[in-house]
């Protein structure tokens, strides 16, 4: 556990799945940017890399959950959540476009909900369904600040403790579980969409209780009663989201103190794009494509079964007795029958 130390700087928790999808219980480190790909392959996706990561087991691979919800929360390296908890190993940012990308691609007739929202930063991207279902979230600070005064607000129901409405670092904490409530009913009030065959996706990224600790100190009660009212609104938000699917959802959350830059980033400089546009003077051939077995496969088997289906057809075609046709013949004479 020492050697993880440096290594590790944060946590990947499972709070709701379905049968389907199996978490193994293990302390397997999990390597930060290959959460996207938990995520697509907890869905049925397919990925380009594989991930040898033993706390993903293979689930029942006709049934895949209908939804995937993912909570970021900045500020705290674990947080006391019931479920299956994994080390996260060089956390670096991350996106869930890939897999965003991947639901559009197979499922665009049927307008998915892809929902991508940080509250404090102001910024959200809704797509499919989600445009008129949640066209009423909150999503500016204005627009938050004004929620928590409504009369059917969070404020009513939660109890603050040592946390105050008159800071503006508790409000915009209190914001945020307000979206998370807000969402649950929101599509409690829409649960056609939850019911449909498209599978929709929920990306939440929560730095309310980084904003507390920073204003108020780690040791401080601000912060220990903001971290129980974290977690018991992530448990009641998981649930809900759990039962409005039907219990075929998948809730994650990733607790994460602050975010690793990267090692090393990939650049390229304007001459270097400039030259990749000319034509390749080796002729070399177009990269590989991670589905090309499949579609080979999928070609080679059909035109070996229409190959076979034709020689079969024709062989029978071929030594066809007339004699047991009797519609051709029937309206003939008895002398050109037997010519």
């Amino acid at each position: 556990s020492v050697c993880f130390l440096g290594v590790c700087g944060g946590e990947f928790s499972i709070l709701r799945s379905p049968q389907s999808v199996v978490f193994r219980d293990g302390s397997w480190p999990i390597p930060g940017e290959r959460i996207p790909d938990i995520a697509a392959l907890t869905m049925g996706f397919s990925v380009e890399e594989d991930l040898p990561w033993p706390g993903l087991a293979v689930g029942d691979l006709f049934h895949r959950p209908r939804a995937t919800v993912l909570v970021t929360v900045k500020g705290v390296d674990k947080l006391p959540v019931k479920g299956f908890s994994y080390p996260i190993e060089n956390a670096v940012p991350f996106s869930l476009d890939s897999v965003a990308n991947a639901i559009h691609t197979l499922f665009s007739e049927e307008t998915p909900v892809v929902l991508q929202l940080a509250p404090s930063e102001e910024r959200v991207y809704m797509v499919g369904k989600a445009n008129a279902v949640f066209e009423d979230l909150s999503v500016t600070l204005r627009q938050l600040r004004n929620r928590l005064f409504q009369d059917n607000s969070i404020l009513s129901s939660l109890p603050l403790n040592s946390l105050s409405r008159n800071n503006e670092v508790d409000l915009l904490f209190l914001s945020e579980l307000q979206v998370l409530r807000d969402i649950a009913s929101l599509l409690s009030r829409h649960k056609h969409l939850a019911k449909d065959h498209s599978p929709d996706l929920y990306s939440l990224e929560l730095s309310g209780l980084e904003e507390v600790g920073k204003r108020y100190g780690e040791d401080s009660q601000q912060f220990k009663d903001a971290s129980q009212i974290l977690v018991d609104s992530l448990q009641k938000f998981a649930d809900e989201m759990f039962n409005l699917y039907g219990g075929n959802a998948v809730v994650e959350v990733v607790a994460v103190k602050e975010f690793n830059s990267p090692l090393s980033r990939k650049t390229r400089s304007i001459l270097q794009a400039s030259q990749s546009e000319k034509e390749n003077p080796y002729n070399l051939a177009y990269p590989y494509n991670y589905n090309y077995s499949v579609i080979f496969n999928i070609v080679l088997w059909m035109m070996i079964g229409l190959a076979l289906a034709v020689i079969v057809i024709s062989y029978n075609l071929w030594n066809m007795d007339p004699g047991y046709d009797s519609i051709i013949y029937r309206m003939t004479n008895q002398k050109i029958r037997m010519d």
